[in-house]
């Protein structure tokens, strides 16, 4: 028996945990779930985004299955999975994205893994607001070696050789154990040359220590060129983390949409899957939100617990409803077909697991 922190979140965040649960409940896994709000519900409940109890039920665990959260635009709380991913040191933000037969998209080859940094990069959230003395301040020091408008916002960048080497290995590590064969690291190291080019020569040193591995590394304004001629030519991506971020969505688009993208953000010793989309606020309630990458996020969780049967069971189900056509979501339901509800495409999946 292994026990999950479970984490529905917001939007249509409890409908499709609530698929999901009935689908790796089919699988055969024994899991006793730890049930906790975070987002807009706990806020409502505690006054806070993210309540300690969640925090400390993770690092109990070990383990989190979650759902999305909504992150206000502009002003609001700040993100949830940023503070996740801080307070638990989950430094690697691992996404797989790979071509399903079924599901509308220009390429069917598609099988490589962004390996995102996580912790640092502009993400950190160093930032000096626009007309701030402090701001005027900084700017005024910089003006030394830059040459900044007074009204500026500034955001800060901060990448270490620690984090860089970390999330290096961390992706070499998986290529080997899943029997990966090349590792690509991209930056923009020939502008920010101390910053991106520290990161750059971290994964360059890494990848001697994997001579068995192939690496290379593009620059990001290539890669995405390239993803976008030939997504086959890549296997595992290593990225700093604003990078990671917008090449995950990209690569999203490649094989069909968010809607079946799923992920996982792990560290040394606490792991949080969930699917890359959002909340979809307009949407919730109706029944139509797409469970698939909650559903494939919750066999990446399987096969990190080692229940490596029960996850082939859930993705061999999911690459047979979807290659069928029926039962599908309106999202990924062709036009000549009758698409089903969340309910109803959990009901498909299990119907094939059996």
């Amino acid at each position: 028996m292994h026990r999950v922190t479970l984490i529905p979140g917001d939007g249509i965040g409890p409908e499709i945990s609530k698929a999901a649960l009935r689908v790796l409940e089919a699988s055969g896994a024994r899991i006793a779930w730890e049930r906790f709000e975070a987002g807009r519900p706990a806020i409502e409940e505690s006054g806070t985004p993210l309540p300690k109890e969640v925090l400390e039920s993770i690092r109990k665990n070990g383990v989190a299955l979650k759902g999305p959260v909504t992150t206000p635009l502009g002003s609001g709380f700040r993100s949830v999975n940023v503070e996740l991913r801080k307070s638990l040191d989950l430094y690697a933000s691992v996404r797989p994205y790979r071509s399903y037969a079924g599901i509308k998209s220009r390429y069917d080859s598609v099988n490589l893994v962004v390996i995102r940094e996580n912790t640092e990069g502009l993400y950190s959230g160093i930032e000096f607001e626009q007309g701030k003395p402090e701001t005027a301040d900084l700017i005024r020091s910089l003006g030394r070696i830059a040459e900044i408008r007074p009204d500026s916002g500034i955001s800060i960048k901060p990448i270490s050789p620690y984090a860089s080497e970390r999330i290096s290995r961390f992706a070499f590590e998986y290529a080997c154990s899943h029997g990966r064969s090349r590792v690509t690291c991209s930056t923009k190291s020939n502008i920010m040359k101390f910053s991106d080019g520290l990161f750059m020569s971290s994964a360059e040193a890494v990848s001697k220590q994997y001579p068995e591995l192939g690496y290379e590394h593009i620059l990001i304004d290539n890669l995405c060129m390239q993803l976008v001629q030939d997504p086959s030519k890549f296997d595992v991506l290593v990225l700093p983390n604003l990078y990671g971020d917008i090449v995950s969505d990209l690569c999203a688009g490649l094989v069909g949409g968010l809607g079946i993208s799923s992920g996982a953000n792990i560290g040394d010793t606490c792991a949080v899957f969930e699917p890359v989309h959002g909340s979809a606020p307009d949407i919730a309630g109706k029944g139509i939100a797409n469970p698939s990458a909650m559903i494939l996020s919750g066999a990446m969780m399987l096969r990190h617990l080692g229940e490596e049967d029960a996850a082939a069971r859930i993705e061999r189900a999911f690459a047979n409803v979807v290659s069928a056509g029926k039962s599908l979501t309106p999202d990924l339901c062709g036009a000549d077909a009758t698409p089903a509800g969340t309910e109803g495409m959990a009901d498909a999946l299990i119907r094939a697991m059996s």
